[in-house]
């Protein structure tokens, strides 16, 4: 029988601030192979190579701020799960909200009834008269 297991952390740091500030930043960016995992989750070998860099930058002292701007400089914002919110990014942050906003409006137009329209007939006096003599021809 084969066992397969992964190692639980073999990434060492001086501190538990270097620790906790590995675990967030493994889980901020994508792995590129996998693309939807987390560094953190993935087991591609990009990702153990990006994850052994992260911790290097981080025994270095670099601050997080640092890291994400390395890897957003060397592999573009994909990497990151939360893009940012700038002027080549919008559509991906608005279209959710825009496709949303058009289905409900769809919806309130498709479903709402149309209100009959009542037809409202103004005669003239001669059309009354001639009505009135059509009645009573009519009649008799």
């Amino acid at each position: 029988m084969l066992a397969f297991a992964m190692p639980e952390n073999t990434y060492l740091f001086n501190s538990k601030e270097q620790q906790q500030t590995f675990a967030e930043l493994t889980q901020e960016f994508r792995c590129l192979v996998c693309q939807n995992e987390s560094l953190a989750d993935s087991n591609a070998v990009l990702a153990s190579d990006l994850r052994q860099r992260i911790a290097n930058m981080i025994r270095q002292g670099d601050s997080k701020q640092q890291i994400k701007q390395y890897l957003v400089q060397r592999y573009g914002a994909f990497i990151l799960f939360k893009p940012p919110f700038e002027t080549n990014t919008y559509f991906l942050w608005l279209a959710p909200l825009g496709l949303f906003i058009s289905a409900i409006l769809f919806l309130i137009f498709k479903i709402k009834k149309p209100k009959k329209k009542s037809v409202s007939l103004t005669l003239t006096l001669s059309e009354q008269q001639r009505l009135q003599a059509l009645l009573v021809t009519k009649q008799d």
